[in-house]
């Protein structure tokens, strides 16, 4: 881990989350919670297993990730963060804001994971009828998707998981996702640009932003 030498915080911090796929790492781990190496270089398209590892020993030496060795019946070694990781939510959801209007339209060639949507979700979405009964919208699937549970007017975006059963599940080209969720775009449109749409509409128009002057 290469250093700025500079007694600055900003220097600092980058001295430790700067260096090319840190920042990416961490997100999996937001995105994934606890998972196993290869589900972590499965979010990770193009990194390579030594670089990838490299990398983790980095970040237990800073103290952000930590191992944690499950007993029988699940006998793996699961990779997390501690609290002074997760402390880097703030800074990853700022990113991701700021990063927003780049999202326009995928470059040729770009890697794309529904997942990686799970963060910007959580301050993209509002529950809009809160006296309703719980809903789950669901992006993707339960090899690579993410579940929207909307409740008592709050909002938790979290991986796909058995423990649900969807509303309404969504799939489609990752630039109208960006839209849809964004409110660039509306749901009618979406759907005829890609976007489908299994289950309850109403479950869907629940979460998404209310566009300016709808």
């Amino acid at each position: 881990m290469r250093s700025y030498a500079q007694y600055c915080s900003l220097a600092r911090t980058l001295d430790v989350v700067g260096d090319r796929w840190v920042l990416l790492i961490v997100r999996e781990l937001l995105t994934q919670g606890p998972c196993r190496f290869s589900d972590l270089r499965r979010g990770l398209p193009g990194i390579a297993s030594n670089l990838l590892a490299d990398r983790l020993r980095d970040l237990e030496t800073a103290g952000l990730v930590i191992r944690h060795e499950q007993p029988p019946p699940v006998a793996a070694t699961l990779i997390g963060l501690t609290a002074r990781g997760r402390d880097l939510t703030g800074v990853v959801r700022e990113l991701t804001r700021w990063g927003a209007p780049l999202m326009a339209a995928p470059a040729q060639g770009d890697a794309f994971r529904v997942h990686w949507f799970a963060l910007p979700l959580r301050h993209l979405c509002t529950d809009h009828t809160p006296q309703a009964p719980s809903s789950v919208v669901r992006l993707g699937d339960l090899t690579d998707g993410c579940d929207i549970i909307a409740a008592h007017g709050r909002v938790d975006v979290l991986p796909c998981s058995t423990d649900y059963r969807p509303d309404v599940t969504i799939t489609g080209p990752p630039q109208v996702f960006v839209a849809l969720f964004t409110g660039a775009m509306p749901l009618p449109t979406a759907m005829t640009m890609g976007l489908t749409v299994i289950g309850s509409v109403t479950a869907l128009e629940r979460v998404l932003p209310r566009r300016t002057g709808a």
